[in-house]
């Protein structure tokens, strides 16, 4: 009887089993109709969410993203500033390739001289806009039937070269400009986008631009591309959010001073800045409203969502609007802190999928992924350089290969002409003002502060013979000695930093966290400090 009853169990233990795998199975099914949300912030930093900070930032819906699909640890953005990342999404081509390797509207060659920074070198010259050769991501997807659509920055040219001119069938605020002309409250001076009522907010109108295309488009196959503004200067919140923030930023204990200079310009190192927090905020709070239509449309189970930044937080120059440490430097350089960004990819149907993955991967790799997700045929004559990610997303692994930015030019925010391959766990940096090299193990070193270049002279060897076989193959540009330079005159601009810039930005600090502070306009904006 014992037995029997022992047979029983294992029988019912077997349907159960069965009847558990058969639900799995269902639940995992992989759809016929797939959809892509992309989510792309701009200038939002590595340690700018909840997700991996906690002690600052409230990203609850940005984190859920991250939660419930797979974090690649290790995922860049195709260079240090928004254009040429921008591009690289689009192209699946690194910045060299493509040929925009400055955000559009920077100076280059002696136009340089105009900023009066009386630097060594002239910037390499760099294509405005986006070549209608490429056939971009958007238009492989039409391709394969999908409908597009495109809220938010666009920042790839002037009319000619909008959205609407690169694959996307509606466009909804994308234009010239590289930030919100009229602030993060309607009226929005963006000939794209109408104004709401006086006050709307930016952020969120872009959500729901978004969340109404995805109701029109539910029964067919979309990508929806939400392109946010935020949190590029000039930085805004409510006064609600601040007081929010201000409050927090004295509970965790305001330090005496943030800011230190570096070789161009202070930078903050501090998490503290109220108004940028609620700024954060209130683009966090757009996605949740995105992902709950997703959810109230019934297309969160056959929606690939992804969200990413363009380049890294602003610590220097531009609004100095957070801290990107312990990586070092931040939007605008050459170092991990510009150019390491939160990268993630959700995708409903794959839910046995790594969680975290340490793989190097960047912005060009989305193009083919996207492909491969929706079961398109990759376009690897297109995408040059990116590479399906979809073996990683299944818990494989792909081949190890070099990365490669190419950044010509001096960052608004400090950081220099330089070129940088990461292969491996070894990250080189060539600098163009004085040839000199840079070697880092970012497995041991990932804050970049121990040069070993001189203690692994052939590994440096072979990165940089590498890295120039790939800029002379792709016709990369170069800067050029400025034949004008000043050495005085470069001090004195640089002592002129270290003091009184660096004074205002403490002063202008300690403002924002004042219980007295008063902006004396309509909305909670910043203010502009010394040039």
């Amino acid at each position: 009887m014992k037995k029997i009853t022992t047979l029983l169990s294992v029988v019912i233990v077997l349907l159960v089993s069965c009847n558990s795998s058969q639900k799995v199975e269902q639940k995992t099914k992989e759809p016929e109709k797939k959809n892509i949300l992309f989510i792309l912030a701009d200038d939002y930093g590595y340690n700018d969410l909840s997700y991996r900070n906690d002690s600052f930032y409230e990203t609850p819906n940005i984190d859920r993203i991250a939660k419930e699909g797979t974090v690649f640890n290790d995922g860049y953005a195709n260079c240090q500033v928004c254009s040429p990342s921008r591009a690289s999404i689009m192209t699946g081509k690194f910045p060299a390739r493509h040929g925009i390797t400055d955000w559009i509207g920077a100076r280059e060659g002696e136009k340089w001289r105009e900023k009066k920074r009386y630097s060594k070198l002239m910037p390499a010259k760099y294509e405005h806009s986006l070549s209608l050769k490429d056939v971009t991501l958007p238009e492989a997807l039409k391709e394969e039937g999908y409908t597009t659509f495109f809220a938010g920055k666009w920042h790839l040219g002037e009319k000619g070269s909008w959205p609407e001119d690169h694959g996307f069938d509606i466009n909804k605020g994308g234009w010239d400009a590289g930030g919100p002309r009229g602030g993060y409250f309607s009226p929005y001076e963006n000939p794209n986008l109408k104004d709401g009522q006086d006050g709307e907010n930016l952020s969120m109108r872009l959500a729901k631009e978004t969340v109404n295309f995805m109701k029109e488009n539910k029964d067919e196959k979309f990508f929806a591309y939400l392109s946010f503004y935020a949190v590029h200067g000039q930085i805004q919140t409510s006064k609600d959010r601040w007081e929010k923030y201000r409050k927090k930023a004295e509970e965790n204990g305001i330090a005496k001073s943030s800011f230190k200079m570096k070789k161009f310009f202070p930078m903050r190192e501090t998490q503290d800045n109220p108004i940028y927090a609620g700024l954060v905020e209130s683009m966090d709070d757009a996605v949740g409203v995105v992902l709950k239509g997703l959810k109230d449309l019934g297309l969160d189970k056959n929606t690939i969502v992804v969200f990413t930044s363009d380049n890294g937080g602003v610590s220097a120059g531009d609004s100095y609007s957070t801290s990107n440490l312990p990586l070092r430097g931040g939007k605008g350089f050459q170092y991990e802190g510009g150019i390491r960004e939160p990268y993630f990819i959700k995708v409903p149907w794959l839910e046995k999928t790594i969680k975290e993955n340490n793989t190097p991967v960047t912005g060009a790799d989305f193009y083919p992924t996207l492909l491969d997700l929706v079961g398109a045929k990759l376009k690897p004559e297109e995408h040059l350089d990116g590479v399906s990610l979809l073996p990683i997303l299944k818990g494989e692994t792909i081949e190890e290969r070099p990365l490669i930015w190419h950044y010509p030019h001096y960052g608004n925010q400090g950081g220099e002409p330089s070129s940088v391959i990461r292969k491996g766990d070894w990250k080189l940096i060539h600098y163009y003002e004085d040839g000199r090299d840079e070697l880092f193990n970012l497995r041991n070193d990932l804050e970049e502060m121990n040069d070993v270049s001189k203690e692994n002279s052939e590994k440096v060897e072979t990165l940089k013979t590498t890295l120039f076989n790939y800029l002379k193959d792709v016709g990369a540009r170069f800067p050029e000695k400025d034949p004008l330079y000043n050495a005085e005159l470069e001090a004195k601009h640089l002592e002129k930093m270290a003091t009184k810039k660096l004074e205002s930005l403490e002063k202008q600090r300690m403002l924002y966290l004042s219980p007295d502070f008063d902006p004396k306009n309509e909305w909670w904006g910043s203010f502009q400090t010394i040039d």
